[in-house]
């Protein structure tokens, strides 16, 4: 859709975080168990080694559940900290107390891993990558929360040849039937939501 595509963007990601502020408590803490509970069933977070993943904000459908899971069985997980030009370093998870909360100018408070810094390129050795977002369509195109990150994240993959299993999690009403989309955006394998899994493709 071209450089007229980007006002659309903006206004659908306003009405979608819209309703997630509209969310109680309860239902995102009640919506964060329901994800994790679907996303661990996932074959391809059964069987990874590392994941690439990140702690949820605000409103987002929350994701320590799935972390925690995560790193009882064993699983390597990786979580970003934002640099200065938004791209995406890596850190490696180990529990709740190794994240630091981190304010970024005028934007929201991340909270980032705590300890060494791996390097941009580090994600490139995750066999999934736990993308946030805020809908996705039936072609498996992601609306990113509008900072560019995981754009950079996924070109990133694709210069390297890496071909990890991308998946988004998001509330049920997230996934809908089509959003705008420009020519860099890549589509996801599938998308986890506490009612369940879509898949669009194979990794």
């Amino acid at each position: 859709m071209g450089p007229g595509a980007e006002p659309d963007k903006r206004a659908v990601r306003r009405r979608f975080l819209a309703a997630r502020a509209a969310l109680t408590p309860a239902e995102v803490t009640h919506a964060a168990a329901a994800l994790a509970e679907r996303a661990l069933d996932l074959p391809e977070l059964a069987h990874a080694r590392t994941v690439a993943a990140y702690v949820s904000v605000g409103g987002e459908p929350g994701t320590l559940a799935l972390l925690d899971a995560l790193r009882t069985r064993g699983v390597r997980v990786l979580l970003p900290a934002l640099l200065d030009d938004n791209d995406l370093d890596w850190g490696e998870y180990h529990g709740e107390d190794s994240l630091a909360r981190v304010q970024h100018g005028g934007k929201m408070a991340l909270f980032e891993p705590a300890g060494e810094r791996l390097g941009p390129e580090a994600v490139t050795g995750a066999d999934v990558v736990l993308l946030p977002g805020v809908a996705v369509d039936t072609r498996g195109m992601r609306l990113g929360r509008g900072g560019g990150s995981y754009d950079r994240v996924l070109a990133r993959l694709e210069r390297a040849g890496a071909h990890p299993a991308r998946v988004v999690l998001l509330y049920d009403t997230e996934v809908v039937a089509r959003v705008p989309v420009e020519e860099h955006d890549r589509p996801v394998h599938a998308v986890v939501t506490p009612s369940g899994v879509r898949r669009f493709f194979a990794p």
